[in-house]
């Protein structure tokens, strides 16, 4: 498979002329075209449906399910954009070797760093969100709120749709298949599989806005959000939040 994007023949104006520019971009050419993607490629044997509904410029929002930590990585090199993704702040709190590398690899990704402990952590995530879309960038959420623990798809929460209403960015719907076998929910190492995404036609949000208003606009925009993700993963739907389900079943477990 041929990834998308090269290193760029001119820098985008935030990064002309800096030396911090500069090594940022080749950073990416380097791990998307060296380091990353062809590997990656190779041994999923990456196949993507639907690029041509991706914009190639401008403020996106690509809403999809979870499956596994390798989501974030496989829909990027998808796309054929940066797409920037939330990540636990730990991520680039490592030390030495191994934590430098870390920290080299999701700065590079784009990773916006989340400190979880924060009880206002949901809120500025969508904080984050919206400044990446104000600048006319991708922003990668996963509306559900965590990975699927079961491999359906859950109920989806109503941040991705604040952030549509809020930025008038793009919502484009996107499944990943497969990567759960690649890498399984709990491993850290990865098996030889097939991966696939796929990019659906963008939700009719002003549409939407012409039906319904406030919460039962986000709802609805929501819900579609998830109809469009559906449709393109076939997953089996759950009529509750994956954080309801998980909490139900530990609680079960206890009892």
């Amino acid at each position: 498979m041929k990834l998308p994007d090269g290193l760029p023949g001119r820098l985008p104006a935030r990064h002309q002329l800096t030396r911090a520019g500069v090594q940022d971009a080749t950073s990416r050419w380097v791990m998307r075209h060296v380091l990353i993607g062809p590997p990656l490629a190779l041994a999923t044997g990456l196949t993507v449906v639907g690029l041509r509904n991706v914009p190639k410029t401008g403020a996106l929002i690509v809403a999809s399910n979870h499956l596994s930590f390798i989501d974030s990585i496989v829909i990027p090199l998808a796309s054929g954009r940066q797409v920037h993704f939330l990540g636990k702040s730990e991520y680039f709190e490592g030390t030495g070797l191994r934590g430098g590398a870390v920290r080299w690899f999701h700065s590079t990704a784009g990773t916006i760093p989340v400190d979880r402990r924060d009880p206002r952590a949901a809120m500025k995530s969508l904080e984050l969100g919206e400044e990446v879309l104000r600048r006319g960038e991708a922003f990668g959420v996963y509306p559900e709120g965590t990975r699927s623990p079961d491999g359906r798809l859950y109920k989806g929460r109503t941040g991705v749709a604040r952030m549509a209403v809020a930025t008038g960015a793009t919502l484009l719907p996107a499944a990943v298949i497969g990567t759960d076998k690649v890498q399984p929910p709990g491993s850290n190492g990865f098996r030889p599989g097939k991966v696939t995404v796929k990019f659906g036609t963008p939700v009719d949000v002003a549409g939407l806005s012409q039906e319904f208003q406030k919460a039962a606009l986000l709802r609805a925009i929501t819900d579609a959000t998830m109809d469009g993700i559906a449709a393109l993963s076939g997953q089996e739907r759950a009529d509750i939040y994956a954080s309801d389900f998980k909490a139900q079943a530990e609680a079960t477990a206890q009892a």
